[in-house]
């Protein structure tokens, strides 16, 4: 196994602590893991839960140590009680936007084979004068590649996404077929890395009936029907617009490996349904592999010990396989 990072996400939700609970759960991983987040948030959860692990904080990939948890701590002046668990602070959103920031210039050095993100919490991002939409649009700013996906992986469905984190009305303008043909064409390469020989691709439509051959809208006619019959020239096993109101079920019963949704909202609700608890987000398409849970920072329950770390195990098994 290879060094991989994990950011602990906002300092004031569940991030931390869910963050040590996959470490105690595989004794690889705490090997393996470089931690980016806040030391001192870390010390308190790792006394809290009664793990009793050793940490090393690192400036550089040399200082790395054997037989310690190691982290790199973007701000390492914040003291502990700086840090309001439960909240959507200033200092929350700035801590999870370095840390992630810092991730990613290892993975660009090499140091890192993949980084693994626990939620952080927008509005936060937002008030420390990040205007980024979330995780998936750092990566896109700061990594490199030609285009870039959000996919939700989950044993039972995976989706994959032409637009994310814009209005619908933005939505339906970002449908065009470029952008679903290169949607289609990520969605393949990925499922390759990760063992699939052929994977089956399913292209849901964008409006009501897909569009009722142009009763209900013309998106299919126009952009996703010539961007799936492309695909299906250059050799890739790809099915659509199929309704999407049944093409998920037709997924998760097996006769597809993967849907290319839409929109946010068309990919999330059906994965959120079916894997709330052990859903995986992954940015593909760019020079770093990035794999996250599919859950928020939780704050009504951050401090409480409740949380789980099964998403986050999830993500990191990904982040292994890609």
């Amino acid at each position: 196994m290879k060094r991989f990072g994990i950011t602990i996400g906002d300092p004031c939700g569940i991030g931390p602590e869910i963050t040590l609970k996959a470490l105690h759960a595989s004794s690889q991983y705490q090997q393996h893991a470089l931690l980016f987040g806040s030391r001192s948030i870390l010390d308190h959860y790792n006394k809290a839960l009664g793990y009793g692990f050793a940490f090393n904080a690192i400036t550089t990939i040399a200082e790395w140590k054997e037989g310690v948890v190691n982290i790199f701590d973007p701000m390492p002046h914040v003291k502990a009680e700086d840090i309001e668990i439960g909240k959507v602070t200033v200092l929350g959103g700035e801590l999870a936007f370095q840390s992630v920031v810092s991730s990613i210039e290892f993975a660009l050095r090499g140091e890192i084979s993949s980084v693994v993100t626990a939620p952080l919490n927008k509005e936060a991002l937002h008030l420390a004068g990040h205007k980024f939409a979330g995780h998936t649009e750092i990566f896109g700013a700061y990594t490199h590649g030609p285009s870039y996906a959000m996919l939700l992986w989950s044993e039972k469905l995976k989706a994959i996404h032409v637009s994310t984190h814009v209005s619908l009305r933005q939505a339906c303008d970002a449908c065009t077929k470029e952008r679903v043909l290169t949607v289609i064409r990520l969605a393949d390469e990925t499922l390759r890395k990760a063992g699939y020989e052929k994977p089956r691709i399913a292209v849901a439509g964008l409006n009501p009936h897909a569009g009722e051959n142009g009763l209900f809208g013309t998106e299919e006619l126009e952009h996703i029907i010539p961007a799936v019959e492309t695909a299906r020239a250059q050799g890739l096993a790809v099915d659509g617009p199929i309704p999407p109101d049944t093409v998920f079920l037709k997924a998760m019963k097996g006769s597809y490996d993967v849907v290319v949704a839409m929109y946010h909202d068309q990919g999330h609700i059906p994965l959120k349904m079916l894997a709330f608890d052990s859903g995986v987000n992954i940015t593909v398409g760019l020079d770093v592999i990035r794999t996250s849970v599919d859950h928020g920072t939780a704050f009504d329950i951050a401090g409480k010990l409740i949380a789980s770390e099964k998403s986050l195990l999830e993500a990191i098994s990904i982040g292994m396989k890609l």
